[in-house]
């Protein structure tokens, strides 16, 4: 019986999956023809809602297929701009197929290779790099490592040349007209964004052939791996990948086939796995933990260590915190494309008065906590913490008070016992939200010209999440590690939910799915950060969400700047708003987060086409754009 190898590792007999690939003779050759699988993307039943008192949050007694748990590190990942489902994804999918050739030894007998886009990958392509992208990895170069400030001047020479090094070593001849073709007119049945690469011997003979679809976020699936597809795992040489993100068995229909278990007692899922909203207040409450303690050991099973985890969230933060330095201080005036859009982000600092990296402004800021007075910070970069306290001067001529005996200590919910300490409720009024807007277009900024960025959970949304971390750092948190953890383990649980039952595609469910999810997950961590429990967390996702249904994905010209910056810049703000909403609300509410993101769901389904990312109504269409741009 012919077998085929899947990308985990995984040798599985072709009678056991209906979209395998089928091997035909031709000649002396044997070669798989891949076809198309209809990947049924799950989604959750809709629970009602917690407040209602003859429905308390339950927690399910068995895992059930398609549970929301993924890494963080796959929700949150570096790469470049200036969009996660239109540049990274397609980078890595190149990257994926050369890997696949050299695993098959087919890469030295490659002469010529074909591309096709189809659907909104084909529309607005071209203004979100997707050629660069997928040449680039091609060529091997990876999202994470690639040197941005060299894409340039490589697609430049590719398309002078014609010449493509597959893999960086094996020469091809390619010419951009000939051989890259845009079918915006056709959507592949899995995915808006679907690519198909193709390979040819010296003979012109077929030597490989594959479907990938960048699904947002940097996800990319394919019908190599139906098994696992549903880990929309992000590497591309999964042999080195932890054993327990190969062996997931969930959203595996009956009838496909399973890997074994890489341990005899290994569950087979991360230890609290949850599958709706619902589910995760019930295990917040059954164990005591918090959202982002329950995130944080669900990544052990993962592989890594308590110091990992530590290591990867403050890198990510580095990036982050990184990009928003890059947007305040670039001397760059305009941003690529026909738009030329001016940037803001450096005036809007300076404008602001209060820089908080050096060279450009110190500030003297009132932190938040018992005791503190105006104090001088310097730059705060991950993962250095800065301490704010009272002078010793202070100290000893404030006088003594005593709190009424009375006075009851705030609940802390949440283990003490745990690397990821729990955060006391606190109350803070909201200084300067000015600031919000200046991170957030800084990062939008950056990521428009093609510069390094964290995907979270996207790149045309990746403004919210740093801009509302940035500023619980700089005007909230006297622990900003701490923050840091607690802020983006639960973001990040937030947008596991989103990413099960609903879509982070903008091709799929407009910019809700990006900027409405950024703003939701955001609202989770700010809510987080300030010791909200977790029902008031969840309601904070609820309320940054609902506002966003319906939001619609128009870019002018294709590019990743006109609505997208602006609109970062208020889910930043909005996020904010709607976690303060729900603290204040003392868990009074009507609507959960199940039910808004079932909502969001169906709003994606109902919504045509010309409002997923595909530049064909709306803004792209009313907005005139001039041919010539005048010399001035």
């Amino acid at each position: 019986m012919l077998s085929s190898t899947v990308r985990a590792g995984l040798r599985i007999p072709l009678a056991l999956t209906a979209n395998a690939p089928r091997a035909v003779r031709r000649g002396d050759h044997i070669r798989c023809i891949s076809r198309s699988p209809l990947v049924k993307f799950p989604t959750n039943n809709v629970t009602l809602s917690q407040a209602k008192e003859c429905d308390p949050p339950v927690e399910t007694d068995a895992v059930k297929p398609g549970h929301a748990v993924i890494s963080t590190f796959d929700l949150f990942s570096i790469g470049v701009g200036p969009s996660s489902s239109h540049t990274v994804g397609p980078m890595r999918a190149g990257k994926i197929f050369i890997t696949d050739l050299k695993e098959l030894g087919l890469l030295d007998q490659v002469r010529t290779i074909k591309i096709v886009l189809y659907g909104s990958l084909a529309a607005t392509g071209k203004g979100h790099h997707t050629p660069q992208a997928i040449l680039l990895g091609l060529e091997g170069s990876d999202p994470e490592t690639i040197d941005c400030g060299t894409i340039p001047s490589r697609y430049d020479a590719i398309l002078l040349n014609k010449s493509l090094y597959l893999g960086g070593k094996r020469p091809i001849h390619f010419d951009m007209n000939r051989d890259m073709l845009w079918r915006w007119d056709q959507v592949l049945k899995t995915h808006p964004n679907g690519m198909r690469f193709s390979c040819f011997g010296e003979h012109g003979d077929l030597l490989a052939t594959n479907e990938y679809y960048s699904v947002g976020g940097g996800f990319v699936v394919n019908d190599k791996t139906k098994v696992d597809e549903n880990l929309f795992y992000k590497g591309v040489d999964k042999s080195v990948v932890h054993g327990a993100r190969l062996h997931q068995t969930h959203s595996v229909e009956k009838g496909d086939a399973v890997p074994a278990q890489s341990e005899a007692n290994d569950p087979g899922h991360p230890p609290y796995p949850f599958e709706s909203g619902n589910s995760l207040l019930a295990l917040t409450r059954k164990h005591n933990l918090t959202i982002a303690q329950i995130v944080h050991d669900n990544e052990r099973y993962f592989g890594l260590s308590d110091q990992d985890i530590h290591e990867k969230l403050m890198r990510i933060w580095s990036v982050m915190d990184n990009c928003i330095r890059t947007g305040v201080t670039t001397t760059e005036k305009t941003l690529p494309g026909r738009l030329r859009l001016q940037r803001r982000a450096p005036m809007l600092y300076r404008r602001l008065m209060r820089g908080f990296y050096p060279g450009i402004g110190i500030p003297t800021v009132q932190l938040i906590g018992p005791g503190t007075s105006p104090t001088t910070l310097s730059a705060i970069d991950a993962p250095e913490s800065t301490e704010a306290g009272a002078s010793p001067e202070q100290e000893q001529q404030e006088p003594v008070t005593f709190r009424n005996a009375r006075t009851r200590a705030p609940r802390v919910t949440g283990s003490f016992d745990h690397p990821v300490l729990p955060v006391p409720p606190r109350k803070t009024m909201i200084p300067a939200v000015d600031f919000l807007s200046c991170y957030a277009i800084a990062v939008n900024e950056v990521n428009a010209s093609g510069g390094r960025i964290v995907t979270s959970p996207t790149n045309g949304a990746a403004g919210v999440i740093p801009a509302v971390l940035k500023y619980i750092i700089e005007f909230v948190s006297d622990d900003p590690e701490k923050s840091v953890k607690t802020f983006l383990l639960t973001a990040s649980a937030i947008g596991m939910l989103f990413k099960r039952g609903s879509t982070i595609s903008a091709a799929e469910g407009g910019c809700q799915a990006e900027v409405g999810v950024a703003c939701s997950m955001a609202s989770a961590g700010f809510a987080a950060c300030m010791g909200a429990s977790p029902e008031t967390v969840l309601q904070a996702a609820e309320i940054g969400i609902e506002h966003n249904l319906g939001l619609t994905c128009d870019p002018i010209d294709g590019l990743v700047q006109v609505p997208c910056i602006e609109r970062n810049s208020l889910g930043a703000v909005k996020a904010v708003t709607a976690a303060q909403l729900s603290m204040a609300s003392h868990g009074i509410y009507r609507v959960t987060l199940d039910e808004a993101i079932e909502a969001m769901r169906l709003t994606a389904a109902d919504m045509s086409v010309k409002y997923k990312e595909t530049s064909l109504s709306g803004l792209a269409t009313t907005v005139k754009i001039p041919l010539t741009v005048p010399a001035c």
